[in-house]
């Protein structure tokens, strides 16, 4: 089958078949961020944006992401939004592993985007069902809170126009 969709930014037509896995399909992209750990969705390895919303695709085949903006590691890495999660994370004392990053970083962008606010429960909901890998729940909703103060500070201080 012939899948339009855009990667990064990049609008592709690739050749595929419906049951590929949206992770075989990046991986043949040579798109490395995205990691086949458990295939069970499980791990968050596999993580990207699809059309904004966190995702594990190793669970999504390519038959349903026609026209679909699909977001890896690679891409949103370059963005201001990473730099704020990545400083989140080390004000809290977390050193990513690299295995793991997709998924503590896009739950982590992902709560951010819904919650003006988010307390530390709806943090803890959020990524329940992460694997701690190389890092403590605990650590992980801390890091995760310091990001969304770093980046809704920021957004305060442009909207009064002080940055």
């Amino acid at each position: 089958m012939k899948l339009n969709l855009t990667i990064n930014d990049e609008n592709l037509s690739l050749d595929t078949e419906p049951e590929t896995s949206l992770l075989e399909l990046l991986r043949q992209q040579k798109l490395i961020s995205v990691k086949c750990g458990c295939a069970k969705a499980n791990c968050g390895s596999c993580a990207v944006l699809l059309d904004g919303l966190a995702v594990l695709s190793c669970l999504i085949p390519c038959g349903i992401v026609r026209n679909a903006k699909i977001e890896t590691l690679e891409h949103f890495s370059k963005q201001a939004a990473y730099q704020e999660i990545m400083k989140g994370f080390e004000k809290a004392g977390i050193s990513l592993c690299g295995y793991c990053n997709p998924g503590k970083i896009f739950a982590a962008w992902e709560i951010i985007s819904n919650f003006s606010n988010p307390s530390r429960e709806q943090v803890a909901e959020r990524i329940s069902d992460l694997r701690e890998c190389c890092v403590e729940k605990d650590a992980l909703i801390n890091g995760i809170l310091y990001a969304a103060q770093i980046h809704f500070e920021k957004e305060r201080l442009k909207k009064n126009g002080k940055q």
